[in-house]
């Protein structure tokens, strides 16, 4: 058999994950997206750039600080961990939500980003045009924004997608490795490679490649599409 229970069970377990974290990010990152993109200055505009600085962080902080400062904000003595206890739950740490949560913070610029690109690209005229035809903000967001967004809105799910299902480091650090709760992939990889298993990591690894070139060349199609159509 070319993969075993575990390894099909890492590779459920982190599809699951991706799509839960892609799809959330999605949501969230728009506004903040539109926020980042099209905030006007007013009182709170000096936020924006520190808000870009730390929506970025993730893309420079090596993944072993971030899994460790998620570890310990969720573990029993941290913040979180506190306050989930005080709500009658347990610890975050080392659970799949543990793992969503962390999932959030380190695939957020890679959604977030072409979102801010794709509506800054779009320019005044279309909202302009919009608000000519007497459409409200909302309306004029939803109806107008949004589609011309659409580029950077499958960048970054596809981005998303698969930042999170590859991530090893931070993934180790807050979820531990427990098979059918925390062991993703990229954790079954090391697994396999600990235990001198290279033919069942070859299959894990070799799809994780072929997967990856698949993401890269869909990316430089969408790309390739937008430059075409301006």
């Amino acid at each position: 058999m070319m993969l075993d229970s575990a390894a099909l069970a890492a590779v459920r377990l982190s599809i699951e994950l991706a799509l839960s974290t892609t799809l959330i990010l999605l949501v969230l990152g728009t506004p903040l997206a539109w926020w980042l993109a099209r905030g006007q200055g007013g009182r709170l505009g000096w936020l924006r750039v520190p808000v870009r600085a730390l929506v970025a962080l993730p893309l420079v902080l090596p993944p072993s600080v971030l899994g460790f400062y998620l570890l310990v904000g969720m573990g029993p003595n941290g913040p979180l961990g506190q306050l989930t206890q005080a709500l009658g739950g347990t610890t975050l740490a080392f659970t799949y939500w543990g793992l969503l949560l962390g999932s959030l913070l380190y695939s957020l610029p890679f959604v977030v980003q072409p979102l801010v690109g794709a509506f800054e690209l779009m320019g005044e005229r279309p909202l302009e045009a919009a608000a000519t035809l007497r459409a409200g903000p909302l309306d004029a967001f939803w109806h107008v924004a949004v589609p011309l967004a659409r580029p950077g809105y499958l960048t970054g799910a596809v981005m998303g997608f698969a930042h999170t299902l590859g991530e090893f480091g931070v993934v180790l650090m807050i979820g531990g490795n427990i098979p059918g709760q925390t062991r993703t992939i990229a954790v079954q990889i090391y697994d396999h490679v600990e235990a001198l298993e290279y033919t069942q990591a070859h299959w894990l690894a070799g799809g994780m490649l072929v997967f990856s070139f698949v993401v890269l060349l869909l990316l430089h199609l969408i790309q390739s599409r937008r430059v075409a159509a301006n």
